[in-house]
This record gives C-alpha cells, structure tokens and sequence, in this order.
C-alpha cells in the first residue's frame, strides 16, 4: 500500500481509538504476525482462498524461507513487523489482479458479504467502512468489549461461505483461513488506510459493478468520508 502523508490535521471519527502506548499490546504469529490491543481499531484484509496463484503461493513461501535464513534464531516484533510489511504489499498487489473463481464480482455475492460485514454493528464490532472486491475484502473494524477480532471475522466469513456454497451446489472450503490485520495507528495512518480503502477498485481498473464500498454514516457527516 502506498503510503501519502497529508499536512493538515483532522479531528478523529467518532468512535475511532488507534494504538495506546499505555495500554497492553498481545502479539502472536502463524503464517503472518497478529498484535492486539484492547478497544483498537483494525485495518483488516481477507481474500478467498484461491485468489493467489501457485505461483504467488511459492513466492511466498520462498520469501519466508529467505526471511528465516536471514533472521535466524528468536524473532522479535521488529522483525515481524518488517515481514509483514513486505508480504502485505505484494500481496494487495497480487489480489488486485483478479486472480481466482471473483466470488464477489457478482453483485448478489458482493452484497452477501456487505451485508454480512455490517450484521454484528454495535452488537460485536463497529465496522467503519470497507470494499469488496471480486476475489478479497478490505474493512477497517474496531471489535467491541469481549469479543475478539478473530471470533468475529469467523463468524462473518463462515456464514458467506455457507450461503455462496448453498447457492452454487458446492462444498469446500471457500476463504484462506487467516487474514491480514494492523492495528491502526494514528490519525494519519487511518487517513492513509481510508484513502486506500476508497481507491482500491480505481486502483485495481475495476468497473463500478464489480467491486462496493461502504463508510459508516457518522464518519461520513464527520468529514471522513472516501475522497472521489
């Protein structure tokens, strides 16, 4: 993701809390590194389990491979981070080319997972805005007390996945099981990440059928709404 930084300050979106220095952070890692935070807000993506392609796949595991052999022995978040960033990046690349069966570039399916995003607001999570994108989704989610981002995004994507396989006559499994997630940071770093969010089916040369985007009413009013 580019990253561009404005020189003018904004007053935060209603409800928006990023990192606090003063507040515990837990970290683990599986495949990607996760840190979380009590109250944060996420920029979180997830993709359907056949939009890389075996030869993104291998790229992958051949850049974890070099990144091992170069970081050998206990890995510190430092570390992490800096991995993270890098296999995030080609990979929003890699996802904007479409690659894969593009569930959501059918309106109905498209719409299923909209609607699916915002079925837990203010019950679980306050989804803030998103895109879906043929083949992956991008949100920015702020998980409420006692419910986990993990456990939501579950929730979210399993019942997508349920109703797309009833509709086509299909078994298996439809997601790839983990999905990427930050820990917004700041004001300029969710400014960054709305931008992104707002310009990623301009970005990716899609059709406006293809892909839809959603931004919370309250942040729209605020001021920060998806800037055309």
């Amino acid at each position: 993701m580019t990253v561009i930084f404005d020189s003018f300050q904004r007053e935060p979106p209603p409800g928006f809390r990023g990192l606090q220095p003063d507040i515990p952070i837990t970290f683990y890692a599986r495949h990607l590194p996760h840190w979380r935070q009590e109250g944060a807000t996420y920029f979180v993506t997830f993709r359907l389990n056949d939009a890389l392609s075996p030869q993104h796949l291998r790229k992958l595991v051949e850049l974890k491979r070099q990144w091992e052999v170069k970081n050998p022995g206990p890995k510190t978040e430092e570390l992490w981070e800096q991995y993270a960033r890098e296999v995030t990046s080609k990979i929003e690349d890699w996802l904007d080319a479409g690659y894969g069966a593009c569930h959501f570039g059918q309106p109905r399916h498209s719409q299923l997972l909209a609607d699916a995003l915002r079925h837990y607001q203010g019950a679980r999570c306050n989804v803030r805005c998103f895109i879906v994108m043929p083949n992956h989704a991008h949100a920015v989610i702020r998980p409420l007390e006692d419910f986990d981002l993990e456990d939501t995004l579950g929730l979210i994507k399993g019942y997508v996945a349920r109703q797309i396989n009833r509709q086509r006559n299909a078994t298996g499994t439809l997601w790839e099981q983990e999905s990427y997630d930050r820990i917004i940071r700041d004001l300029r770093h969710l400014e960054n990440v709305n931008r992104y969010i707002g310009r990623n089916g301009l970005k990716a040369r899609l059709h406006p059928e293809k892909y839809r985007r959603w931004i919370d009413p309250e942040w729209q009013a605020s001021g920060w709404g998806f800037e055309e």
